[in-house]
């Protein structure tokens, strides 16, 4: 029952931050100011339903090295994004006509906070750690990024291989950053500064929501393989690229710090085996 709980209680602050971010949405300083509010309660609803459900404290949210941690990741994610647009830039397909808008962009600052915080809470939170404590880091990590690629399914612009494409760079690549850290913070900088950096600064479409005005005003042309189409650079071959490297990245600091966690079976026989031991 804690999974239902969990997910219930974060999903129900997330759902309350959407409508009220919609009904404000042409306001890019309400925008701002709901979106970093949503953000901030769905951490703070998070912990009190962990600590309610689970009777520990909630050191996955803890305040201390939390502006260190969202700042790494927001770095890494902002890099990540840049070294994908440059990509598509080179080949020629994706162009900067000027400046765009600085207020569009205060806006999705909100927009893109609330969107990276309850659902990093929600996959990686409550899904992926609770299912990782059951059957082990790789199966969690796998059936969590399904999941995750299969909830954008029901953006605008959505198409079958923009969904695979977030499973295997977005929800692999998240969880992973969780399973090194052992934090919620990083990966929520990480989702944070690569969605910002996608529709706050180069004003690219997001997951097949259509098209951002932030900071450059922008255009894609092209091969959709090259550039996303519709759904966005997120589905394009060099962001699953880069994906799948910071992945492995991540994936090999989990294991050098010992924190992947094995198929419960293979850790119950490896315990009845050191217990007989000689």
């Amino acid at each position: 029952m804690r999974l239902v709980w969990q997910l219930l209680a974060v999903a129900a602050i997330a759902e309350a931050g959407s409508q009220a971010v919609a009904v404000v949405q042409d306001n890019p300083w309400l925008t701002l100011v709901i979106g970093v509010a949503t953000a901030v309660f769905s951490v703070l609803v998070y912990a009190w339903v962990v600590r309610r459900t689970e009777h520990r404290t909630v050191e996955e949210v803890a305040r201390e090295g939390a502006a260190g941690a969202v700042g790494r990741g927001v770095l890494i994610g902002v890099v990540w994004f840049g070294v994908v647009i440059a990509n598509i830039a080179l080949l020629g397909d994706y162009h900067v006509h000027g400046i765009g808008s600085v207020t569009g962009a205060v806006g999705l600052v909100g927009f893109m906070a609330a969107a990276a915080v309850t659902e990093e809470l929600l996959f990686r939170g409550v899904l992926f750690r609770i299912v990782e404590g059951r059957f082990g880091t790789w199966i969690a990590l796998t059936a969590t990024g399904v999941v995750f690629g299969c909830s954008h399914l029901l953006n605008k612009d959505a198409t079958v291989w923009g969904a695979i494409a977030i499973a295997l760079e977005a929800g692999g690549t998240l969880a992973a950053a969780y399973a090194a850290t052992r934090n919620l913070w990083v990966p929520i900088g990480l989702h944070f500064g690569w969605n910002f950096a996608e529709s706050g600064i180069f004003s690219t479409d997001v997951s097949g929501n259509g098209t951002t005005h932030g900071l450059l005003d922008s255009a894609t042309s092209g091969s959709s393989l090259v550039t996303g189409g519709a759904f966005g650079p997120e589905a394009s071959v060099y962001a699953v690229l880069l994906g799948a490297l910071v992945t492995a990245a991540f994936l090999w600091l989990a294991h050098r710090r010992g924190r992947l966690v094995p198929l419960r079976r293979k850790a119950e026989r490896a315990g009845a085996a050191a217990t007989v031991a000689p």
